[in-house]
């Protein structure tokens, strides 16, 4: 499902992408490369899945392997980004966890952890390596920070709590920096799926799959390229006066 020719134009500007050696990462990495963007890519662990993705697209691209939840190993990624391209324009915010986590659950320590983990995964690495990236980005006069939310940002979730919890504050995170950094030429978006076809979601939708699709009124459960193509549209110049916005990729789930 290839983007409109023409439109999604990123020549000239380089992104960093979290979590970009699958899913919705992967996809993201390859919409903004056929973009012409130049693309840093981070990864937690699969390497061999890093390095294949940087083969099949033979140019413009560089990986890194990186934890999000070591805040000490962030600048440092930040730093390697801008010494391989000579520039950050984009900041693309997609690593995240998903475990369940259930009010019922026993082991009190357990469910803390699992709040402790999600967070440090999903929200505060990513205000963080927003902070860090602003610093090159107003060296350049603008940037864009994308932040890869959820529909259970706006809903609640039953079973994952800390997920959804983790997804709304991202997305509120999003409205503060296109409020308080649009005076420095950044703005900022979040990109908000609902269930998307990847191996993070696999377990769910294998388990309760008739009842999500049920759910959509489009009748399936998105693909990846179609989340990756609302984060390369607000890349754009186009986009800027959607700037705080949140762009809902849920077939309809979920309607604000």
């Amino acid at each position: 499902m290839s983007a409109p020719a023409g439109v999604i134009d990123l020549h000239g500007r380089v992104a960093f992408v979290t979590g970009g050696n699958r899913g919705i990462g992967a996809a993201v990495v390859r919409a903004l490369h056929r973009a012409g963007a130049e693309v840093f890519f981070t990864y937690r662990s699969r390497a061999e899945e890093a390095r294949a993705l940087c083969e099949q697209l033979g140019g413009r691209v560089a990986t890194h392997r990186l934890d999000v939840a070591d805040p000490a190993a962030l600048a440092p990624a930040i730093d390697a980004c801008v010494a391989h391209f000579g520039r950050l324009d984009a900041l693309v915010n997609n690593a995240a966890i998903f475990e369940e986590n259930r009010f019922d659950r026993d082991d009190f320590d357990a469910w803390r952890a699992g709040w402790r983990r999600t967070f440090d995964v999903n929200l505060f690495a990513a205000a963080d390596l927003a902070f860090l990236a602003m610093r090159a980005m107003r060296s350049a006069g603008e940037g864009t920070i994308v932040n890869i939310a959820s529909r259970a940002g706006h809903r609640g979730e039953l079973t994952f709590a800390d997920y959804g919890a983790s997804k709304a504050a991202m997305i509120n995170l999003t409205k503060s920096i296109a409020r308080s950094c649009a005076r420095d030429g950044i703005v900022a978006f979040s990109v908000a799926p609902g269930f998307v076809a990847t191996e993070m979601a696999a377990a769910d939708l294998a388990r309760n799959g008739d009842a999500i699709v049920a759910e959509i009124p489009l009748g399936r459960v998105a693909d990846p390229d179609e989340v990756a193509h609302a984060v390369a549209f607000v890349c754009t110049p186009l986009a800027r006066h959607l700037n705080g916005a949140t762009l809902d990729v849920n077939g309809g789930s979920y309607v604000r």
